[in-house]
């Protein structure tokens, strides 16, 4: 059986707008990256959301932003990286002690938007985040969006890294996401082809029919896509017949 594990971004939500649909989704999903408050999440939605994880036995994660809830942590912001460790380390903190109140395993960080690209381009700034992580908790996660984030993750010894894949994406050739300015629905057995092929073979086509290697232990589909949980559950259906088993990052590691 070839194990991997399923991510989705949740807890978005804040105050009195809903983002995402993390009730239906949870049941599908082996790990869960919960926003720490700055993109989206707030303390009420932080708990709600930790205590669906533990009622469906799903790993949790933080899902750091930028200070910017109202850009929903997408648009640029110039930090210092002492300044991006320390949105990382409080962010983590707020989320870890509502696993330790339901007894979740806290496993992994991934993250979010500006601050992932953010990482991405400037090695400093990712090596500042992954010290944070390593001063707060050894044996937590990294997991890593591209392979800029993945190799500076290699420099360190004791952190464990895992790179991800995209199913509901499209890539370009060099392999970098073609994101979309909104969401749209996809086609549930194009998406589970391409969660089988990652799976099974570490490849998938990119947009320009190329075939790219995408070597992903974990892969990430997005709980505000509108047909989300059918996609889910047609995922699902290929999972036994291609002789594939979820398990959570801390498993997978």
């Amino acid at each position: 059986m070839q194990r991997i594990d399923i991510n989705c971004d949740m807890g978005e939500s804040f105050g009195n707008w809903t983002i995402g649909r993390d009730d239906k989704v949870m049941p599908y999903i082996t790990s869960a990256n919960v926003a720490g408050g700055y993109h989206g999440g707030d303390p009420h939605v932080m708990r709600e959301t930790v205590r669906l994880a533990a009622e469906h036995d799903v790993g949790v994660g933080v899902h750091p932003g930028l200070p910017d809830k109202m850009g929903f942590g997408r648009r640029k912001m110039d930090a210092t990286p002492e300044e991006i460790k320390d949105y990382v380390t409080y962010q983590l903190g707020a989320l870890r002690a509502f696993c330790d109140q339901y007894d979740v395993p806290f496993q992994h960080v991934k993250p979010h938007g500006a601050m992932y690209s953010m990482l991405s381009e400037s090695p400093d700034h990712a090596r500042a985040v992954m010290e944070g992580i390593l001063d707060v908790k050894k044996d937590l996660i990294y997991l890593a969006t591209d392979m800029n984030i993945y190799e500076i993750a290699q420099e360190y010894n004791s952190l464990d890294a895992v790179f991800e894949g995209y199913v509901d994406l499209e890539y370009n050739p060099d392999r970098s996401l073609i994101v979309e300015q909104e969401k749209q629905a996809r086609d549930p057995d194009l998406v589970a082809d391409r969660f089988v092929s990652i799976a099974t073979e570490g490849t998938v086509e990119a947009a320009n029919g190329e075939v790219i290697e995408v070597p992903a232990d974990s892969i990430c589909i997005h709980g505000d896509t509108p047909n989300v949980v059918e996609i889910l559950e047609t995922v699902h259906s290929q999972m036994d017949e291609h002789g594939i088993e979820l398990a959570p990052l801390h498993e997978v590691v």
